[in-house]
């Protein structure tokens, strides 16, 4: 049983990436000038050329370092993280009241009450 690591499929892993941002083939060959032919060739290559990694990366906003040590499990990590801290405290800290609500509701309950004291009075004077 070998111990080696399987070497990263640097084709595949822009493939997700640019899947991952929403792009198409097209847009990426557009983009670094080649055709989108070109474009399904990188992806379906274990290894690119590290000129032609830097056009991709730049063309899809990343970093080649971050082509070439794409994970799914990072991603899936990352999105994780992302969701238990806005479904945590660090997002209610955020949207927190900065009064509180029943106050609110009985300030508004004595304003209505005010007002409607004073329609009764005008009624009251109407019928006099």
């Amino acid at each position: 049983m070998s111990t080696a690591t399987k070497p990263k499929h640097i084709g595949r892993n822009i493939s997700r990436i640019r899947e991952l941002k929403g792009m198409k083939q097209e847009a990426l060959a557009t983009a670094i000038g080649i055709s989108q032919q070109s474009v399904s060739n990188i992806e379906a290559s274990e290894s690119v050329e590290e000129e032609k990694l830097v056009e991709v990366a730049k063309a899809l906003g990343v970093s080649v370092e971050a082509i070439k040590n794409f994970s799914e499990e990072g991603v899936i990590n990352y999105f994780n993280t992302f969701n238990e801290a806005v479904s945590g405290n660090n997002f209610n800290h955020y949207n927190s009241c900065t009064f509180n609500p029943l106050d609110k509701l009985i300030e508004a309950y004595e304003e209505n009450k005010k007002l409607y004291e004073r329609l009764l009075e005008v009624e009251k004077g109407k019928n006099t």
